[in-house]
């Protein structure tokens, strides 16, 4: 046997162990690009998850932007580009760390932190009409700047009275209270302790206080429930940060420490943050791993688990999954559904024009983008289209049902299109009919095309029965 057979039976080998995997992963929840540092937020039946954008090759944080992804089912996640970037911030020059975003009176605000052209870091505020933009410099400066490298991962949340309360921190942790417009706040920057009691211990010149209890590093994620606050923070752990948690009963402390969420979990980064939300009477967790192939401490990408509180209000220990959770919602294939819209990828990537908006770009041979829960009614449809673009030709849009290897039940044959963003819709008959809910996988392909070549650009999708 000669070494070329040999190599080509190791793939097929591969490929069959990975299967199994790659048909039921569900974490990291977007695959197209780096997205560390969730933070969530509910908003008109939508879950919308605010990301940062870690840069593949860098052996740190350097970070450009940050981006918007949403979903109503929590399978099937639809990516909308980066709204903002440190170019949004006249003021900022690097590091574009965890934030978050919330809505208020109709406007969204997006709390973000990066170092500034003072080289320290900084806290800031962009405004938007929409949850997924277009965001601005909401006030053409820093929020918050004191000079301190303390100055990271805000964190906001409003209160039942309508009061609103921004903390971040690094090392310490601090608070202010916002005035009703978000952008400006009242008051002095408060300080709050850490302690044993209070966040589990301290760092100082010496070690932590008690060992077998955590101390607050970074990336708080403030929020109230039942009447509960909570503080979820990056704490100390075995080997990485663990996420832990405080609550009391006021916004503003005193603080209790509870203990930790999720330690010693193989997640292939030393940082974690986490953020926790409610949604369709669910209780979800995000956080961010390195286990996305290429991925680490520098290529961190957003996962989620759900969880049941416990009858105290407690969290319980959460682990990390493959799976992911389970969906609660489905997808309707008679309506345009965008091509960015996915549940797991692979060989593709995400790219962004002003005309177009947001599209799949990069497919490769043997790639695809799968779309889980579509749900096809009692009445097969009898055509699909696609917004497709290509600069070269031979490349082939399969449409399969519930896996990469399951039944073509109709295909495009995509020839040149006049440039890779000349999109054209192409449409072609099914060859079998469909009813019920299927996992639709999105396959690309191509005849004597070489795997490295780029084959074509993918805007959107959609069924007829017509």
């Amino acid at each position: 046997m000669n070494y070329a057979m040999l190599k080509k039976i190791a793939a097929i080998t591969i490929l069959v162990l990975l299967f199994p995997f790659l048909s039921k992963a569900q974490n990291p929840i977007v695959q197209t690009h780096f997205s560390p540092d969730p933070a969530p937020m509910v908003h008109n039946g939508t879950l919308y998850a605010y990301v940062g954008d870690d840069i593949p090759g860098f052996d740190f944080y350097y970070m450009t932007k940050w981006r918007v992804l949403s979903t109503t089912d929590m399978v099937n996640w639809t990516d909308y580009g980066s709204p903002i970037s440190l170019e949004s911030f006249k003021w900022a020059r690097d590091r574009a760390w965890a934030s978050q975003c919330i809505e208020r009176n109709g406007k969204f605000y997006w709390y973000i932190c990066a170092q500034t052209t003072k080289n320290d870091m900084a806290i800031g505020v962009a405004v938007s009409d929409s949850p997924t933009g277009p965001f601005k410099d909401a006030i053409g400066k820093p929020l918050i700047t004191t000079g301190s490298w303390s100055n990271i991962d805000p964190t906001v949340s409003i209160d039942d009275d309508g009061q609103a309360y921004l903390y971040w921190g690094n090392g310490s942790l601090f608070y202010v209270k916002l005035n009703k417009n978000m952008i400006s706040y009242s008051g002095d920057i408060v300080t709050l302790p850490l302690n044993v009691d209070t966040f589990g211990g301290f760092r100082g010149n010496k070690s932590i206080e008690n060992p077998n209890k955590d101390t607050f590093v970074e990336g708080p994620w403030f929020y109230k429930r039942n009447n509960i606050y909570y503080m979820m923070y990056a704490g100390m752990g075995k080997g990485g940060e663990s996420l832990s948690y405080s609550t009391s009963n006021s916004a503003i402390g005193p603080w209790k420490y509870q203990g930790k969420i999720m330690e010693n979990q193989k997640t292939n980064s030393f940082t974690n943050h986490g953020g926790a939300i409610e949604y369709k009477g669910n209780s979800y967790l995000f956080y961010h791993t390195g286990l996305l192939p290429g991925g680490g401490s520098y290529g961190r990408s957003s996962c989620v688990e759900q969880f049941i509180y416990n009858s105290d209000g407690t969290i319980p220990s959460v682990s990390i999954s493959e799976q992911g959770v389970k969906p609660i919602g489905k997808i309707n294939p008679y309506e345009r559904v965008e091509a960015e819209t996915m549940a797991w990828s692979q060989k593709c990537s995400i790219s962004e024009n002003k005309k177009i908006g947001v599209y799949v770009s990069g497919t490769r041979l043997k790639g695809y983008t799968k779309v889980r829960e579509v749900d096809f009614g009692t009445h097969s449809p009898k055509s699909f289209s696609a917004s497709l673009a290509a600069g070269l030709d031979g490349g082939i849009l399969e449409v399969r049902l519930d896996s990469v290897t399951g039944p073509i039940i109709s295909s495009i044959q995509l020839p040149r299109t006049g440039g890779w963003e000349v999109f054209k819709t192409f449409t072609s008959k099914l060859n079998q009919e469909v009813t019920g809910k299927h996992d639709v996988y999105l396959c690309f392909n191509g005849q004597n095309i070489t795997a490295g070549r780029e084959l074509f650009n993918f805007d959107w999708w959609k069924f007829s029965t017509k």
